[in-house]
């Protein structure tokens, strides 16, 4: 089969993979309002509201991306009972995904990034400030309890666990260990997606960090493509990972494997990119469903398919504003546009 053939039959795969996403879940909110004059109180924008809406951020992100490429998804974190949580339930309710595990906290609000943009009809909108509110304290016992019940009853029943750690405190070491020694006795895929230690993840099928979270774990700058190959070689080293994806946005992203060569991918665009919000989410869910539809694949073929996808559907979501999805059919079209045969 030639590339695009693969590629194109691993988007038709998705359709029924069982994914279950564990993390930090978080409400993105965005206002908007048109720029009308200075405040006399400041040196400051006044904005005419114009609009408001909340979306799936954090752990989140991943799995609606995964639900809309066509997997049945999974949940295990915890948001509030707010607004911001209800609307959030609402939103993934009609999106068929599975809510069980994703728990409420008496007093722990929705972990919130508001973000304010500028903008009217004749103006590109633009972030001109964000506002978080996230509670990083530790999870009652109840609750952590509740999430590690839940993991031990769903692990056997899905293809892969998402593990999206944005720092926010679901990610714990007691979480990680009945998540990670299970899913490994039962030969499942895991993949972590974190924006702090990535040791912590030991034996895991994959690994997704960014750039700047790969230099944070080994304590070095990657700065030639010597270094960002020695940063692969020895990420893959310290977890037992059997891949590595460093993304490095507008330089594309790099695949780290145990028995192959490193693979370097041209950021798939670079010229109409209008917010990278949430890129790395679509990357971590695309390579995971990709390396779910080609379990019993050769290694090195397996995972470098998987990333050439995972590019092609970040440079698709990078072209909207804030957190973006694909649909099968729009990475599909992707695929016949950007790999020949």
């Amino acid at each position: 089969m030639t590339d695009r053939e693969r590629l194109l039959a691993l988007v038709d795969a998705f359709a029924g993979k069982r994914a279950l996403v564990l993390g930090d879940m978080v409400a993105d909110e965005y206002i908007f309002g048109a720029p009308f004059r200075i405040s006399r109180e400041a040196p400051v924008l006044v904005l005419r509201r114009q609009g408001y809406s909340v979306a799936p951020g954090g752990a989140l992100n991943p799995a609606v991306n995964a639900r809309t490429l066509g997997a049945e998804v999974y949940l295990a974190g915890v948001i509030g009972a707010d607004d911001s949580g209800k609307r959030l339930r609402t939103q993934l309710g009609a999106l068929g995904v599975h809510m069980e595990g994703l728990l409420t906290e008496p007093g722990r609000p929705t972990s919130t990034k508001t973000r304010v943009l500028a903008g009217d009809s004749q103006l590109v909108q633009q972030q001109i400030v964000r506002i978080d509110q996230i509670d990083t304290s530790e999870l009652e016992a109840e609750t952590k309890q509740g999430i590690i019940t839940y993991l031990r009853e769903t692990i056997p029943l899905v293809d892969v666990v998402m593990i999206s750690d944005y720092e926010n405190g679901v990610i714990n070491p007691d979480v990680l260990l009945a998540a990670l020694p299970q899913a490994e006795r039962q030969g499942k895929i895991v993949v972590a997606d974190s924006h702090g230690d990535l040791a912590r993840f030991q034996g895991v099928t994959a690994l997704t960090p960014n750039q700047p979270e790969a230099e944070a774990t080994l304590g070095w700058e990657i700065s030639d493509g010597p270094s960002l190959n020695r940063a692969g070689e020895r990420l893959l080293e310290m977890t037992s990972a059997e891949a590595v994806l460093i993304t490095r946005g507008s330089q594309g992203m790099s695949l780290f494997t145990r028995n192959g060569e490193p693979f370097h991918l041209p950021a798939s665009n670079r010229t109409e990119v209008a917010d990278p919000t949430g890129a790395g989410d679509t990357v971590a869910a695309t390579f995971t469903l990709a390396i779910a539809a080609t379990a019993g694949a050769p290694q090195p073929t397996r995972f470098r398919d998987a990333a050439m996808l995972a590019n092609l559907a970040a440079g698709l979501v990078v072209q909207r504003l804030g957190c973006a999805t694909n649909t099968p059919a729009e990475l599909a079209a992707a695929v016949n546009a950007k790999i020949s045969d």
